[in-house]
C-alpha cells in the first residue's frame, strides 16, 4: 500500500481495527463503554473504540506475568532475532502505518512515514543491537575476602502509558528496550488515537513474540489508573502532561514502583544576532506549528536578541502567513487539524485569554480558518511582545502557538530560557562556538540542540526532562538501562 492520498471510508474502516489486545488475541468487546473516534479533518464518525476496564487491564497484566516466565529467560540472541523481524515488519508496512498514523490523529503526511513506520523501526534495531550485549561487573569486596559479581535483570512487567500524539514513536523509545531487556509491557494508548499501537501488537506477534509478552488495553483515565496501580506491575514509564505524571507519581510512590516519566515541555528557541535570520526564523515559526504545536519538544518560545527583534518578528509574521494549513492527506500540508474539538477550545480559551489580559501583541492566527469549517482546525498563531511571567510563556499550551519575547544579552537569555518549570528541550542558534558551549552549560534542561531542529531525538542518543519535565532517559544506553535492575551476588571465602 502506498501512503499517497487519503483513503476511502471503506479502507479506512479497515485500517482502523479498534478493540483490545491481550494474549495474543482479539478483544472486541468490553464493559468500559466507547469512544467516538472523529476524522479530524472533516469531523465525520470515524470509528467506535471499545474502551478497557480494571477487569481487561487485570486479564493483561495476569497474561504478562505468565510470559515473562518464559521471555525473561529466553536466550538473548533469540529475542535480539525477534526484534529484528518486528523492525523488518515495520519497515515492509510503514505505508500502512503512516496512513493509519494520519487517520488516527491527523500527522501530516509529510511527516507519518517517519513518525509512525520507518523511524520507529529504527529503534527496534537499535535495541535488538542491545540485546544481547547486557552484562555485569566481578570485583573483590573491599576489607572481605571471597568474591562478588553483579547481574542486570529485567523488572518484569511494565506499564507503558504513551500519548496521543505520536503514539508508535514512543513505542520504539520505551518497548523497544523494553523487549531487549527482558521485560514484558502492557501498553495503554490513548482512546484518541489507539489504532496505530494495535496494529503494531499484531506486527508482534507475526514477528514471532510470544503471546502475553506485548498487550494493549485501550481506554482513559480509569484504565490507565487501573493499570498504574496494578500490583502485578514492576515498572511504569510513562510520556504525557505533567498533571497526569503528578498523580501516576503519587500512585506509584504507594505501591513503591519505579517510574521513568517523559512529562511537558515549554522549549526556549534562543536566537543571536549573529545568524542568518532568514536561515533561522522561518524554520523556527514552521517547527513551532508543525503537528499543531501538539509535541513536548515544541519550540513554543522564540527568544530574540534586542539586535535582530524587530526583522525576526516582521520574518516570523511572514512565515505564519505561508504556512500551508489543511487535509493531512495532501502532500503539501505542513500543518493539519488538531487532536478533537475540545482540545481545540482549550487552546483557543488561552489564545482569547492572552488577548483579553494584553500579554503579548498577536501578530497572526488564532482563528478558525474559513476553508476547512467541519474539521478541527486552529491557525498557526503568533504572538510577540509575550510577558515572560504570562500564561503564554509559561504554560505548556500545545497547540499551535508562538510566544516571542526579546532579551537583551547572554545572561538575559539564560535567565528567560530557565524561566519556567519545565525543562525538556532549548534550542540556541548562533555562530559562536564558545558561546554555544557556554549556553550549553548554563540551560536547565535534558536537551540542547545548537543550531538544529529535532536532529537529536534519535535510537542512539538519550532523551529526557528535569524539573516539571520528568525524569528518566529513553534512547541509547541510559534507555536500556532504565528496563534493568542489579543484582549482587556475594560469595564468601571457603
Amino acid at each position: 500500500m502506498t501512503h499517497t492520498g487519503r483513503p476511502s471510508a471503506d479502507e479506512a474502516a479497515r485500517l482502523l481495527r479498534a478493540g483490545l489486545f491481550i494474549g495474543g488475541d482479539w478483544v472486541d468487546r468490553t464493559a468500559g463503554g466507547e469512544y467516538a473516534h472523529h476524522d479530524q479533518t472533516t469531523g465525520r464518525l470515524q470509528q467506535v473504540v471499545p474502551l478497557g476496564t480494571a477487569d481487561d487491564v487485570d486479564h493483561a497484566v495476569r497474561d504478562a506475568r505468565a510470559a515473562f516466565r518464559t521471555w525473561g529467560t529466553l536466550g538473548p540472541d533469540r529475542r535480539r532475532t525477534m526484534l529484528l523481524k518486528l523492525a523488518d515488519l515495520l519497515r515492509e508496512h510503514a505505508d500502512e502505518m503512516a496512513t493509519i498514523a494520519t487517520l488516527e490523529n491527523a500527522v501530516p503526511s509529510a511527516f507519518s512515514g517517519l513518525l509512525a513506520g520507518y523511524g520507529p523501526a529504527d529503534w527496534f534495531t537499535y535495541y535488538a543491537g542491545w540485546a544481547d550485549k547486557i552484562e555485569g561487573t566481578s570485583l573483590r569486596p573491599l576489607g572481605y575476602g571471597g568474591f562478588d559479581y553483579t547481574v542486570p535483570e529485567p523488572f518484569g512487567v511494565i506499564a507503558v502509558v504513551i500519548p496521543w500524539n505520536g503514539p508508535v514513536t514512543t513505542l520504539g523509545m520505551k518497548v523497544a528496550p523494553a523487549l531487549a531487556a527482558g521485560n514484558c509491557v502492557v501498553l495503554k494508548p490513548s482512546e484518541f488515537a489507539p489504532f496505530t499501537t494495535l496494529r503494531f501488537a499484531e506486527l508482534a506477534i507475526e514477528a514471532g513474540f510470544p503471546p502475553g509478552v506485548i498487550n494493549v488495553v485501550v481506554g482513559g483515565a480509569d484504565a490507565g489508573d487501573a493499570l498504574v496501580r496494578h500490583p502485578g506491575i514492576d515498572k511504569i514509564s510513562f510520556t504525557g502532561g505533567t498533571a497526569t505524571g503528578q498523580k501516576i507519581l503519587a500512585t506509584a510512590a504507594q505501591n513503591v514502583v519505579p517510574t521513568v516519566m517523559e512529562l511537558g515541555g515549554k522549549a526556549a528557541n534562543v536566537v543571536f544576532p549573529d545568524v542568518t535570520l532568514a536561515a533561522v526564523i522561518p524554520q523556527a515559526v514552521i517547527t513551532s506549528a508543525m503537528l499543531s504545536g501538539q509535541f513536548c519538544a515544541c519550540p513554543s518560545r522564540l527568544l530574540v536578541h534586542t539586535d535582530i527583534y524587530d526583522e525576526a518578528v516582521a520574518m516570523a509574521e511572514a512565515t505564519a502567513q505561508c504556512i500551508a494549513l489543511g487535509d493531512p492527506f495532501d502532500s503539501e500540508t505542513m500543518v493539519g487539524p488538531m487532536i478533537n474539538a475540545a482540545h481545540r477550545e482549550r487552546v483557543e480559551a488561552i489564545i482569547e485569554r492572552a488577548r483579553a489580559e494584553g500579554n503579548g501583541r498577536l501578530l497572526y492566527g488564532g482563528s478558525r480558518p474559513d476553508a476547512n469549517p467541519d474539521g478541527f482546525f486552529l491557525t498557526p498563531t503568533v504572538f510577540a511582545d509575550v510577558d515572560h511571567s504570562s500564561p503564554l510563556a509559561q504554560e505548556e499550551i500545545f497547540g499551535p502557538v508562538l510566544s516571542i519575547t526579546r532579551f537583551r544579552d547572554d545572561d538575559h537569555a539564560v535567565k528567560l530560557a530557565n524561566g519556567t518549570r519545565y525543562g525538556l528541550v532549548s534550542y540556541v542558534w548562533t555562530n559562536d562556538l564558545t558561546r554555544a558551549h557556554e549556553m550549553a552549560a548554563q540551560l536547565r534542561s535534558g536537551t540542547v540542540s545548537i543550531n538544529a531542529m529535532m536532529g537529536f531525538l534519535t535510537p542512539n542518543t538519550p532523551y529526557g526532562g528535569v524539573g516539571a519535565s520528568g525524569f528518566g532517559r529513553e534512547g541509547g544506553h541510559e534507555g536500556l538501562k532504565e528496563f534493568l535492575r542489579t543484582k549482587n551476588v556475594y560469595i564468601g571465602p571457603q
